[in-house]
């Protein structure tokens, strides 16, 4: 698909929301600890059905009330480090203060304005993955900036979901864990600038050292239109790297649907409301999935013919979004005539269902095959989503796919959605404790610093300001590790373990100081860095490490070793000369096994080279 597209031309509108979990002690309403299990550790479980509840105004949300269309048994997995208030059986307790002052330094380092009385809030979520239906919500601060020209709206305080462990199975190691949200205006306006504000934020919030890292931990959420679409959601972004790729697909997928509409148009289409029951049509059929369904149901699109077919996003139909709306009523799928003969339908049975409908060629038909029930729910799913292609582009949240396209969820979200919560009580920000928050170093600023101050190469500088091991580095900086062997030892070795398969997980911060402290003291030659955390990986103590690694090498024994290696190989020498250096450093090195430092090596070794060119002289 063509992606040199004039963005400005197109009227794009985008903006983000980003979702940060914070590294607290304790959950944001229990004192469970924020520590995520692997669902085989579980010790207990509980089933329990959510259904949407009517807002103070009588009304229920729209996307709850679609998720209520599949009634499901939810299931959830209980640890020993959870409690009945993850369970939704004990009322919440009050808002964590550490994570609240932890979303308000995040505020004031956007520049935001706090909010005074911060009220809790319930956003009803009915998917499963809140216990108690619904999620709690606070609003921290408002009126911040991201970039030059983008501002940021909101900063929410929120509780985080379960995660999910299965089908209709959620876990509630995760649930409470605080998370902040953080919402821009519309003000970017092209794929980069989406991006670009994207990795600021997550700058910003690295920089705190309040966030929890790691894959899940934070997810981004894009809100897009164009001119003459709608505002779509697009959520759970997890890689920074697809956020442009998901926008550019998005503005695609907007343009050929309002291609699509103007076509429609153009034809006269129109959606025929019938569902038609073609279950006896399809009675001697040879395709599996539909001699095995108890319901076949059709539905007849006027002048849709050769359009439901159509590609709108890369690997992904008009045909796509309609089977997207289908499975909400719990349905596997659909057929459609732009895409048969196929899946064991034959020609004639397209036909015959041509006949039956009274349609002609300009049309499309859809099948669902499955229980009646579900049949006739999916097929008013197919009408609605349908009738839809003939404005253009529906208002919807959908979810990011692999490879940057996306699929339905629901829709947008109202109003509705939101109600107070009364077992929460408000709580105030004053003055003075605003005032009195310290905003941390960015970690931009950082990186700048370790390549002017001690000398890094600005790439490996800022590599080292954004790692996860930035504490160990300043430490072992001060602590009078030279800067280089410090971020080699933290960005290059550890990943070069890891990808052997060593554990390096299992290396606390205090041992990689005392490691490189070990090589910057001469203890250990840095040769010998790689071998020595492949032991202490293992649990061995340091200093017991450092003894097995470190086999004493003296002087005069190098020497002698050096000596052997070069008359063993005599011949090659005579003939290179001191360009022989690097094949025999690379033999030396092999020899003394990381016990002797590579630069006294290197001297040693070009003396006795000298020596022994001087004898061979005739």
């Amino acid at each position: 698909m063509d992606y040199d597209m004039d963005y400005e031309a197109l009227g794009l509108k985008a903006g983000i929301e980003i979702h940060q979990q914070l590294d607290t002690r304790e959950k944001l309403f229990c004192k469970c600890p924020t520590l995520l299990r692997d669902f085989d550790e579980h010790t207990g479980e509980f089933q329990r059905y959510l259904r949407a509840t009517e807002s103070e105004m009588g009304e229920i949300d729209r996307a709850a009330q679609e998720e209520m269309w599949q009634m499901r048994r939810f299931r959830y997995y209980t640890y020993d480090t959870t409690c009945l208030v993850e369970n939704d059986d004990e009322p919440p307790a009050p808002m964590n203060r550490e994570a609240l002052d932890a979303a308000l330094t995040v505020a004031k380092m956007l520049g935001m304005t706090p909010i005074r009385q911060v009220h809790m809030m319930r956003k009803l979520v009915i998917d499963g993955s809140n216990t108690s239906g619904f999620q709690r919500t606070a609003l921290i601060a408002i009126n911040g900036q991201v970039m030059e020209g983008c501002r940021i709206d909101t900063l929410c305080l929120e509780e985080e979901a379960a995660q999910r462990a299965g089908d209709s199975a959620f876990s509630l190691d995760r649930l409470g864990i605080p998370l902040v949200e953080i919402t821009t205006a519309p003000c970017m306006h092209t794929p980069a600038e989406v991006q670009q504000a994207a990795e600021h934020i997550g700058m910003i919030l690295r920089s705190t050292r309040s966030v929890k890292r790691g894959l899940g931990t934070i997810r981004q959420d894009v809100n897009i239109s164009i001119r003459g679409g709608a505002r779509v959601e697009i959520k759970g972004v997890q890689e920074l790297n697809l956020i442009a790729e998901v926008v550019r697909r998005e503005v695609i997928r907007q343009q050929h649907l309002l291609t699509i509409r103007d076509e429609l148009n153009t034809r006269n289409a129109s959606v025929d409301e019938t569902v038609h029951d073609v279950t006896s049509l399809f009675s001697g059929t040879g395709s599996a999935i539909l001699k095995r369904a108890p319901a076949v149901l059709a539905v007849r699109l006027r002048g849709y013919g050769g359009l439901v077919g159509r590609e709108i996003q890369p690997r992904r139909r008009l045909g796509s979004e309609y089977a997207d709306y289908a499975r909400k009523c719990g349905v596997g799928g659909i057929f459609h005539t732009d895409e048969l003969p196929a899946y064991g339908i034959t020609a004639d049975e397209v036909r015959s269902l041509f006949e039956h409908l009274q349609a002609d060629d300009g049309d499309c038909i859809v099948i669902i095959a499955a229980g009646r029930e579900k049949a006739e729910c999916a097929a008013r799913q197919v009408i609605s989503r349908a009738a839809y292609a003939l404005e253009g582009v529906p208002e919807e949240t959908r979810r990011m796919l692999e490879d940057g396209s996306t699929a339905y969820m629901r829709p947008l979200p109202g109003a509705a959605r939101m109600y107070p919560e009364t077992d929460v009580l408000p709580v105030i920000i004053d003055t003075e404790h605003w005032e009195s928050l310290v905003v941390p170093e960015l970690l931009s600023g950082k990186a700048e610093q370790f390549a002017d101050r001690l000398g890094l190469d600005p790439s490996l500088a800022r590599q080292v300001a954004f790692s996860e091991r930035l504490m160990i580095f300043e430490c072992a900086v001060d602590a009078g590790v030279k800067p280089n062997l410090a971020a080699r030892t933290l960005l290059g070795t550890l990943t070069e373990l890891r990808r052997d398969g060593v554990q390096v997980e299992n290396i606390a911060d205090d041992a990689l100081l005392q490691v490189m402290l070990a090589a910057e003291g001469g203890r250990v030659a840095k040769e010998a860095l790689p071998e020595l955390l492949r032991v202490v990986a293992t649990g061995v103590p340091v200093e017991d490490a450092v003894s097995q690694t470190a086999t004493a090498v003296t002087t005069d024994d190098l020497r002698a070793m050096v000596r052997h290696v070069l008359e063993d190989r005599a011949d090659f020498i005579r003939g290179r000369g001191m360009a022989a250096l690097g094949a025999i450093m690379g033999v030396i090195m092999k020899e003394v096994r990381g016990s002797v430092d590579g630069e006294v090596v290197s001297s040693v070794l070009r003396e006795e080279m000298r020596s022994f060119l001087e004898e061979e002289k005739p």
